[in-house]
Formats: C-alpha cells, sequence, structure tokens
C-alpha cells in the first residue's frame, strides 16, 4: 500500500503536544502517520481520539492501533467533533490537528477514484456511502453550476468553456468515468498547462462533492469551545480556500473588539480565544519537498486558546 507521507510532521506535533498525560484528536487519521508521531510522545496515561471519513483509512487505523488502548477512531468526518467527544465522555481536548490533504493512498488508488492519472469511476467522494458523486454532478447539474463550481472551488480560469464543453458532451454520452473527463479537458488545454487544469478541475469537484469547506468550517465553529487553556489547534491546509477561512477564523477569535471605528466604548461583547502561534503559515523546506513532491502547497497555521 503506497501510504500517505506525514507533511510537516516535526513541526505540527511539536506544537500539539505540550501535556504528556493530556487528550488529543486528530481528524484525519488517514494511515495513521501524525497519529504516530503523537502517540509516541504520549504518556500511558494520555488518550487520542481519532476520526477519517475515508472506509478504508478507518479500517487500517483501527487495526494498526488495535493494542493500543490509548487510541480510538471513528469512521466519520472531522466536523462531528462535539459529537465524538461526548460519545468519548470528553469535556475538553489539549491539542486538535487536521490535515486537509488527500492522501497518497486516495490519490494513487484507482479504486479510490481520485486519480485523472488512470481511469476510474468518477466518483470522489471520500464515504462512497455519502453525498453525490462527481458523475452525478455533470450529468445533471445546469451549465452556470458547473461553472460555478469549476471556477469557486478549482479557481480555473477556463471553468466556463470547459462547463460549456461538458454539457455538449454529455448530450451524447453520460460521464461515467475519469478518463471521459480527462480526453474532454485534453482537447481544450494546451500540453503544457493540462496537468494544473486537471488538478484543478478535479479538485473543485472533489471539494464539492465532499462538501470540504463547509465542514471546515463548522469544525472550527466548534473546536474553539472544545480546546482547554493553553490547548492548541493545528490545521494543514493545501488549497488556498482553506487556508483562507483558517486564517480567517483564527483571526477574528483572536480579536478582543470587532466593533467599528471611532466607537468611543466597546458594545459587542466580543472575548478573545485564540491566541496566533504564527502570523505567517509554516511551510516544508526544500528537502522536504524533494522527497514529497506533494508536500510542496502544504501551510500550516496553529492557535492556542487563552
Amino acid at each position: 500500500m503506497n501510504q500517505h507521507v506525514p507533511v510537516l510532521l516535526k513541526e505540527s506535533v511539536d506544537l500539539l503536544v505540550k501535556n504528556e498525560e493530556g487528550i488529543y484528536f486528530d481528524g484525519t487519521v488517514g494511515f495513521g502517520g501524525h497519529s504516530s508521531e503523537i502517540l509516541g510522545r504520549l504518556h500511558k496515561k494520555g488518550k487520542l481520539v481519532a476520526t477519517d471519513k475515508d472506509f478504508e483509512a478507518f479500517t487500517f487505523c483501527k487495526e494498526k492501533f488495535i493494542n493500543d488502548k490509548r487510541f480510538s477512531v471513528y469512521n466519520t468526518s472531522f466536523s462531528n467533533i462535539d459529537t465524538i467527544a461526548k460519545i468519548e465522555f470528553i469535556e475538553k481536548f489539549d491539542g486538535i490537528f487536521v490535515d486537509l490533504g488527500v492522501s497518497s493512498y486516495q490519490l494513487d488508488n484507482i479504486q479510490s477514484g481520485f486519480t485523472f492519472r488512470e481511469d476510474a469511476p468518477l466518483d470522489l467522494r471520500m464515504n462512497k456511502n455519502e453525498g453525490t458523486p462527481a458523475s452525478h454532478i455533470l450529468n445533471s447539474f445546469s451549465q452556470e453550476l458547473i461553472t460555478q463550481i469549476i471556477w469557486n472551488y478549482g479557481e480555473e480560469r477556463l471553468a466556463k468553456k470547459i462547463a460549456r464543453m461538458i454539457i455538449e458532451e454529455r448530450e451524447k454520452n453520460k460521464f461515467e468515468s475519469t478518463a471521459q473527463l480527462r480526453n474532454l479537458i485534453e482537447k481544450i488545454v494546451p500540453q503544457r498547462f493540462l496537468s494544473k487544469t486537471l488538478s484543478r478541475v478535479f479538485q473543485a469537484l472533489r471539494i464539492y462533492v465532499n462538501n470540504e469547506l463547509e465542514e471546515l468550517r463548522n469544525f472550527l465553529d466548534k473546536v474553539v469551545n472544545l480546546l482547554n487553556v493553553n490547548g492548541t489547534i493545528v490545521v494543514l491546509a493545501y488549497h488556498s480556500l482553506e487556508d483562507r477561512i483558517v486564517k480567517e477564523k483564527f483571526k477574528y477569535e483572536s480579536l478582543e473588539c470587532i466593533c467599528p471605528p471611532g466607537t468611543p466604548i466597546c458594545i459587542c461583547g466580543k472575548v478573545k480565544k485564540l491566541k496566533i502561534v504564527n502570523s505567517k503559515p509554516i511551510i516544508p523546506g526544500e528537502n522536504e519537498i524533494n522527497e514529497n513532491k506533494r508536500s510542496r502547497s502544504a501551510k500550516l497555521r496553529a492557535a492556542i486558546r487563552v
């Protein structure tokens, strides 16, 4: 199995684990890279609760850590952190971590349907039992909506043209496979730009299908009140839209007042809940990028509960 290579592993866990007997949350356990490092730093009284929507990742880690009583894992979205906390009788966490990247296993495994390099069912769902596959979107959504999805979530400048071609193509052949979408884009985009355009279009569909940005917002709204004082929230993002959401949420929760400028006295009642650790995101070094090309877009942000 080609497992996910943990990105910014030392940097993220150094920021996260401050209390060896603390309770921690890994919202995207994947194949256990970050979780292994977290557990390696915890005392026998420590605890790590993890989640992952991907069933294969969930079952892999359930087996991998089966003999570690400090570890428990759930096959669900990290946005359900409040529900998981109740199930585990946890009031507050000492550290909360999420890696928003798609694992190398998912990207490379044909059956997962995330790769455009091989022919596979055009699905893109993390959990195949939830939501709507990408093929349904291309076969039934309006041209305007498909354009919005590709532009808003992929920031692809040819979104309108690609959407128009999708509408024309589906009149002849319904979309079922990744190869069909790739072949269509190959007709529009010059070879030197093809890989980036394919990445942006497939990324846009994946984000929409899995409702990733809304789940991230819901998660961030919950975690602030689930952190112990001096507990840390650490987020690894790989897309500008995700990183912007994290940056803006951290900034808002770090403010003591949101009254309009010129207001003589504060009337907003805003309470500062977070202290930002790094004003600029931590990014992988040259050596890490050379060893793992998929780490090059990673941005790590952290904040401490006050």
